[in-house]
């Protein structure tokens, strides 16, 4: 029998004060550090363009009492810091040697690691259905998020590619940031979802001893 995201069970979507507007304030501060002088003003434009688009829709939700918790606020912050600074320099040439070393990885990382954090955006979503009790499954209610973030992903490739094969030139090849590996965008996605995994994952845990306080 599926289980309802009960107001009991679900956690309440609350204004959680400062934090949110601290992530927020650092971002526009990084933003604006890093407009000054990137390797290409056209990657910039075009990397930024989307980021500056989820700042300012999650500002205007939080304007409008859609708020999250400030682990959600905190798993989103992630994506907008990396991909302003990927933004900065073009993703592959981001200063990410220490990473790489680590792994053994020959070529710049930073770019797939930044994909993972596009699915942290799977807990937010969980969250906010869960909060208003819009799915009764429990498995749907995971699932959704799962599906939004690699429809997201799948749909991100293909405005990279089109961006790249119009564009032409060093701007179109730092905005696909394929550094000549054929399987990029598929690697892309599944970075995206694994992130989407993750986050799905550290909320299944969370919620559970959210649910575990209350019924004590």
């Amino acid at each position: 029998m599926a289980l309802a995201a009960t107001p009991a069970t679900a956690p309440a979507l609350r204004n959680p004060s400062w934090f949110p507007k601290l992530l927020l304030a650092g971002y526009v501060l990084l933003f604006a550090a890093l407009a000054i002088h990137p390797y290409s003003r056209a990657t910039w434009i075009v990397e930024n363009l989307p980021i500056v688009l989820i700042a300012g829709a999650l500002t205007v939700l939080y304007l409008r009492g859609v708020q999250f918790s400030n682990t959600a606020y905190l798993l989103m912050a992630v994506l907008l810091y990396m991909h302003t600074i990927g933004g900065y320099y073009t993703f592959e040439r981001v200063p990410f040697d220490w990473f790489n070393d680590l792994f053994g990885f020959k070529r710049n990382m930073y770019d797939r690691v930044a994909h993972v954090t596009v699915g942290f955006y799977a807990y937010a979503l969980i969250e906010y259905t869960d909060a208003r009790g819009l799915i009764r499954s429990r498995f749907l209610s995971y699932l959704l998020p799962l599906c939004v973030i690699g429809t997201v992903a799948m749909s991100y490739e293909i405005i990279e590619w089109l961006y790249a094969a119009t564009a032409g030139g060093e701007s179109g090849a730092a905005f696909l940031g394929s550094q000549g590996d054929i399987w990029d965008a598929q690697k892309d996605m599944l970075a995206d979802t694994s992130g989407a995994v993750a986050a799905l994952l550290l909320y299944a845990l969370t919620n559970k001893q959210r649910t575990q306080t209350r019924s004590r």
